[in-house]
């Protein structure tokens, strides 16, 4: 028993430890920019033929901005759906994926003038006769990104069916499969990820007008000055013109926008670059070495996923038998309180928990790091479930024997370490290591607070390169993997607790009563 604890403390504290990453040292200013590489073609994706090396056009907006203002960029992962409030958290400085300049998101924070302006592209399967127009989209099933301008103009439009994605490449996979009918996305995205698949086409004319800019926060007016200084510069300049031609994002709009007719003077080179990847990769050895460039990054996240789910699971196993014995052995008050935790915890989803600690909290002045916050809102999570396995345990043992360790001599807390809690145990083990294979898995809930880990990953590198099936295969295995070790150590306790109360041995650890049949004292 001791072993066991002293090896979950000293796991706690190592990888703890292990958490802290040195800050980003330059002799500059540095630019914190916030952002999704997830489905982030053409904005902001790693590139497919160098997985280390960050590109997109949007990239290269930010970096050519900090360089105009003399400053180092620094990119912080979070998902596109929370950019805004990871903005607010002061997670970074700005934010910029292909955000829509709306009524909405400006009740929120301030936007640097427009740097880029498109429209919204109908795509539908090749053969489709009987849609051109949204209007044709009606009684349709339409996709679309959520929380998108092209979601609310589909619900303006009268369309009832929407479903709305988080990832485009998902969106277009379901209307090349037939799960959709039709799909309602950014130009950009619709070139960029619709426009190589020959079994997708684009319709109809262009619908609506969007511009993107780039977020800041309401009190950084000196910064917002400065953002629109420098983009009026580079448009001026010419150098944004000569970015969106590398990535063939020029179009007629853009020339209205920047009063620029002319035509392209540079090759697309970057959207060429792009099309390259796009080419059948059909040898199976160009395969294997594009799955084994994944190892180093899966690695990583793996790493991540460990440090994160070991330290949940100790602060889960400690608070969780905190929990069951006050449920149980405590006064009347602090039980009721156990209770009340117990329900409330169990009764909300663990991702609004971790939502409330991360983005919540901050409002009442408690910031915690996105590591410390995700052991926080995975470990109270799971500490009331423990608290169950751990009272079916304690339950389990039967009374007489707490009556005959105090009719010994003991005091109730000598009852409960030597006697009570060892053979509890035993029945808590089992339940327990479920847990944490469960919360190994529940772990990749920590993207939503700007942690890359091995789930999160596994989407980067699925939406970057199209393939979801081997990619799925080897995240899975690494999964199994992670877990193994954890489940034959819980298998090994599991036993050496059995021969130890058959056998009455280790009786320092569990009391004179140990060994003796039911009902014998």
């Amino acid at each position: 028993m001791k072993r066991l604890i002293r090896f979950l403390c000293a796991l706690f504290v190592v990888f703890v430890a292990a958490c802290g990453s040195p800050l980003y040292a330059t002799d500059k200013p540095v630019l914190k920019w916030g952002g999704d590489t997830e489905g982030g073609v053409p904005y902001m994706f790693y590139d497919p033929f160098d997985m280390d090396r960050l590109i997109g056009y949007e990239v290269e907006i930010i970096d050519a901005i900090a360089d105009y203002l003399g400053m180092e960029t620094e990119f912080v992962q979070n998902g596109w759906d929370n950019l805004i409030p990871g903005l607010e958290r002061h997670l970074y400085d700005v934010t910029l994926d292909g955000l829509e300049i709306t009524p909405e998101h400006k009740e929120v924070v301030n936007f640097s003038i427009p740097y880029y302006a498109t429209f919204l592209q109908i795509a539908v399967r090749k053969g489709t006769k009987d849609i051109e127009t949204l209007e044709d989209c009606k009684g349709k099933v339409v996709g679309t990104l959520k929380q998108s301008y092209a979601y609310f103009t589909l619900v303006e439009a009268g369309i009832k069916d929407i479903r709305t994605y988080e990832d485009e490449i998902n969106a277009f996979n379901d209307l090349e499969n037939g799960r959709l009918d039709a799909t309602l996305f950014d130009d950009p995205i619709g070139v960029y990820y619709a426009g190589f698949n020959p079994e997708i086409v684009f319709v109809g004319p262009p619908v609506g007008r969007m511009e993107y800019g780039i977020a800041v926060r309401k009190e950084d007016k000196q910064l917002l000055s400065d953002i629109n200084e420098a983009i009026v510069y580079l448009r001026d300049s010419g150098k944004l013109r000569e970015i969106y031609d590398r990535w063939n994002m020029w179009s007629p709009m853009m020339a209205e926008m920047f009063q620029d007719f002319s035509p392209s003077k540079i090759e697309a080179s970057m959207f060429n670059h792009w099309a390259e990847h796009q080419k059948p990769d059909i040898t199976l050895a160009k395969r294997l070495n594009r799955y084994a460039s994944f190892l180093p990054i899966l690695g990583k996240a793996a790493i991540v996923t460990m440090k994160v789910s070991i330290a949940s699971m100790v602060l889960a196993i400690f608070l969780g038998l905190l929990l069951a014995m006050t449920k149980i052995f405590g006064p009347t008050l602090l039980s009721r309180l156990a209770i009340g935790y117990i329900e409330a915890i169990r009764g909300t989803p663990v991702l609004i928990q971790l939502f409330f600690i991360f983005y919540g909290l901050p409002n009442i002045g408690i910031k915690l790091s996105p590591f410390f916050a995700g052991i926080l809102g995975l470990g109270l999570n799971y500490a009331a479930y423990e608290a169950e396995n751990y009272r079916a345990g304690l339950l389990s043992v039967p009374r007489q024997q707490m009556e005959g360790a105090l009719a010994l001599g003991m005091t109730r807390w000598q009852a409960l370490r030597h006697v009570v809690l060892p053979q509890a145990l035993r029945v808590a083990l089992p339940p327990v290591t479920n847990d944490f294979i469960s919360l190994l898995k529940d772990s990749s809930l920590v993207s939503v607070i700007t942690m890359v880990d091995l789930t999160k990953a596994y989407g980067q590198l699925a939406t970057t390169y199209y393939d979801y099936f081997g990619t799925g295969i080897i995240v899975a295995i690494i999964y199994f993997l992670l877990g193994l070790p954890f489940v034959r150590l819980a298998r090994w306790t599991e036993k050496k607790m059995a021969v130890a109360v058959k056998g009455g041995k280790r009786q320092k650890n569990s009391g004179s009563l140990v060994g003796k049949k039911p009902g014998s004292y």
